[in-house]
């Protein structure tokens, strides 16, 4: 099973500096994967959430695959409806070739009415728009032409069963965001209840969760994947490897845009993470936090 992890490309504290210690910490310490969020306007509805400034991933990630080696780089998730999608098959290829085929390609849905508003996308059509779009980028990428760059993944994500089945039906990961280990449990069955209904392969799971330590156990039934002491999350991790997990991705955001000044906190916790986990020891350490 491999790790990686969602940096976060926004925030009051968030400039290319720490962009780039992110991605030389991360890779660094022998996580496999980095990925990086999305959003194209910030409306009043995504600033509640995330602030200003917001660095565009396809940018971003082109720019610290530069400054990489060998970790993948991804988004978790790139909102589909906001660009055309021949536009996105265009960057997502370059960004490949770029990279020496790094790229994974998390995709959603969207959720902030207020940004696809000022976009002038449909939100009651968002679902729609994501399955056209997907098979439009899809179809790109296969044609003989300019798009053609190998078989780049595309993680379907989404907690809902809309999100399922669109995972099943188009034969790509399906890829659940921030959830308690309890429903985490529940989802190969969900997977391969959507597989039969569809007469399909069961997809791959790749789950975001928490990260997030505290110094006593938390016994709260609601508490999140990946959040409480070291033994909890490391417990978390090894019951995702044995449901299957190909790749869970570690979310040291928790919430408070203000962490963004002092990442150096989620830094350590993935520090003390990779002290206890087995990264791989063919990786060398070239940036410690």
């Amino acid at each position: 099973m491999q790790i990686g992890v969602n940096v976060p490309n926004f925030g009051p504290g968030t400039d290319p500096g720490v962009l780039r210690r992110w991605a030389q910490t991360v890779e660094g310490l022998g996580f496999d994967l980095l990925m990086v969020s999305d959003h194209v306007v910030v409306t009043p509805d995504v600033a509640e959430q995330y602030p200003g400034p917001f660095y565009e991933p396809f940018t971003t990630l082109a720019w610290l695959a530069g400054i990489t080696d060998r970790i993948r780089l991804g988004t978790t998730v790139l909102i589909v409806p906001y660009r055309h999608p021949l536009l996105v098959a265009r960057m997502a290829a370059n960004l490949n070739q770029l990279s020496g085929g790094r790229l994974v390609l998390g995709v959603g849905v969207g959720w902030a009415r207020q940004e696809f508003d000022a976009l002038g996308v449909p939100f009651q059509q968002r679902g729609k728009l994501t399955d056209d779009h997907l098979r439009a980028i899809r179809a790109a990428w296969d044609d003989d032409g300019d798009y053609r760059s190998g078989r780049i993944p595309i993680w379907i994500g989404g907690n809902s069963d809309a999100g399922l089945r669109r995972a099943v039906r188009l034969g790509e990961p399906w890829h659940p965001l921030r959830s308690t280990l309890a429903w985490l449990r529940e989802a190969p069955a969900r997977m391969k209840a959507a597989a039969d209904e569809q007469r399909r392969p069961v997809p791959a799971l790749v789950p975001r969760i928490a990260l997030r330590f505290t110094d006593s156990p938390i016994t709260d039934p609601g508490r999140l994947a990946g959040e409480g002491t070291v033994d909890q999350v490391l417990d978390d991790l090894e019951q995702l490897r044995l449901l299957g997990a190909d790749t869970v991705v570690l979310d040291p955001f928790n919430g408070d845009p203000y962490e963004t000044c002092r990442p150096q906190v989620a830094w350590q916790a993935l520090a003390t993470l990779a002290a206890h986990w087995d990264l791989g020891t063919h990786h060398t350490q070239t940036e410690q936090p």
